[in-house]
């Protein structure tokens, strides 16, 4: 094979799967749903909220596989956040259920072809690598048998009293300047602050919770961390995808720590859809980036989950 006729299929199966995922984000938010917000508090949501994982590595999906993995324990009721791959489950002595059919995630990577390696050593020029992205699929343990019973246990979520301390600790970890007051909540990225509303200014308080993720989220772009485009001015694309990134880093930031997410930025989701419409890989990108974003911010999570210390965490002046 070419090496132009194989750029050309690994380009044609890339945008393939683009188009897919897209399309099946799209369709969700036409009909009003975010699937980075799923129901975990109803009884359409049997599994706990959790952030999806290999059972066989322990090693956690990020990105776009996060949304299409969860979307799978919503629409098919599973009752955990745990997968293997067919050969997985072999291997720890189960099986996939006979009928059972899997879910499909990505895994993105480059390679550089045999004769592309030929190439390069004749002329003395660099190797050009390949992108490519790899389906494959995965299965809920609910759809396997005979696997170890103390492979994937359910994790309680924390009680609802720890998780403001807990929070509260981990803003004053990541060193953001975080200040209380005002009665709107944004990021300045200039002057490198987020500022919320108190708690008590919020019809449920548990979303006050959610509201600080989504702006310390925005900080994360600041080039002294993550660093990402914040130059996008109110009402543009840029500012609509860095919203989007924002507001998925909430929603993992959420389900890593026991708080269901519920849906603050309803009024963006048209723009959200013309974004989507005009780059159908603008959902993975803001996927990816909002992963990045979550893991900087969890990073900063006491391993044993400790209270606050006797200082202030963070500003509480009403500016």
């Amino acid at each position: 094979m070419s090496r132009n006729t194989a750029q050309a299929r690994a380009g044609s199966d890339r945008t393939s799967l683009y188009e897919d995922i897209t399309g099946k984000i799209i369709a969700e938010l036409e009909e009003g749903r975010l699937p980075w917000v799923q129901p975990w508090g109803t009884s359409a949501a049997k599994a706990p909220l959790a952030m999806p994982r290999n059972a066989a590595t322990q090693r956690g999906y990020s990105g776009i596989n996060v949304l299409i993995l969860w979307g799978a324990v919503i629409e098919h009721g599973f009752p955990g956040q745990s997968w293997l791959t067919f050969r997985q489950a072999l291997g720890l002595g189960g099986n996939v259920r006979k009928g059972e059919r899997g879910t499909t995630v990505v895994y993105a990577d480059r390679f550089v072809p045999n004769d592309e390696r030929k190439r390069a050593r004749e002329t003395g020029e660099e190797a050009a690598a390949i992108p490519f992205l790899k389906r494959f699929t995965v299965f809920n343990t609910a759809q396997c048998e005979n696997l170890p019973e103390d492979l994937a246990p359910s994790v309680p979520p924390p009680a609802p009293g720890l998780i403001e301390p807990r929070i509260e600790a981990l803003i004053k970890a990541t060193g953001i300047d975080f200040r209380i007051g005002g009665n709107r909540a944004f990021y300045a990225p200039g002057a490198d602050f987020v500022q919320v509303p108190p708690p008590q200014a919020y019809f449920e308080p548990i979303n006050w919770h959610r509201t600080a993720l989504h702006e310390c989220g925005h900080a994360t772009g600041h080039p002294s961390r993550v660093g990402r485009d914040l130059s996008g001015s109110f009402g543009s694309r840029k500012y609509a995808f860095e919203e989007l990134v924002a507001e998925i880093n909430a929603a993992f930031c959420c389900a890593s720590l026991g708080i269901t997410p519920t849906v603050r930025h309803a009024d963006y989701i048209g723009s959200w859809l013309e974004v989507l419409r005009e780059d159908n890989r603008a959902i993975v990108r803001a996927a990816s980036q909002a992963s990045k974003a979550a893991d900087w911010l969890l990073g900063f999570l006491p391993a044993d989950g400790a209270a606050l210390s006797a200082e202030p965490a963070i500003d509480r002046r009403a500016a």
